[in-house]
């Protein structure tokens, strides 16, 4: 049986008083004997929800439907929250124009669908001689691109890779 996270009702110990908050209370400083015994006459349960605090806040309250809806928040949060993905696209510094074009169609659909963009000019050899081209190549893909995402970071070089990040516009 795993252990709760608050300390409740006899699990408090160790203090002369705390501060006592919730519904249908008056809200101030208690000893804990009588906080406990405001709690029983209620028939709910005194949670100590920040014991740092001095004197400890505790609540008055039913503490399974506390976690119950502690949990659901949660949940609610959790789906909320949006996983990033990022897809790459790759270029040379002389893709020519079919190419470019199939390889925008793709980076339109990814970011459509909410995905972060990582699109970079990769060098072999002496082609390294070319980077104003890889540059431009990028910069002419941001431009085009300007509708369906807006520029994170803008061309760099790093390495034999130039690289440059394009985040998708928020959907109203």
């Amino acid at each position: 049986m795993k252990e709760n996270p608050h300390r409740i009702n006899e699990q408090i110990r160790y203090v002369d008083e705390v501060r006592l908050v919730g519904d249908n209370v008056e809200i101030g400083v208690y000893p804990i004997s009588k906080a406990k015994q405001i709690a029983r006459e209620q028939e709910l349960d005194l949670v100590e929800i920040s014991p740092k605090a001095v004197p400890p806040v505790c609540k008055i309250i039913d503490y399974k439907k506390f976690l119950y809806e502690q949990k659901k928040r949660d949940k609610v949060m959790k789906a909320k929250a949006t996983k990033v993905t990022v897809k790459e696209i790759r270029f040379g510094p002389q893709t020519d124009e079919h190419d470019y074009e199939f390889k925008k169609k793709h980076a339109i659909k990814f970011l459509q669908d909410g995905a972060k963009l990582k699109a970079y000019v990769f060098f072999k050899g002496r082609s390294i001689i070319f980077k104003d081209q890889g540059q431009i190549l990028l910069l002419k893909l941001a431009q085009e691109l300007e509708e369906y995402g807006k520029v994170e970071q803008m061309p760099k070089l790093e390495g034999k890779r130039m690289i440059m990040f394009i985040a998708p516009k928020v959907k109203k």
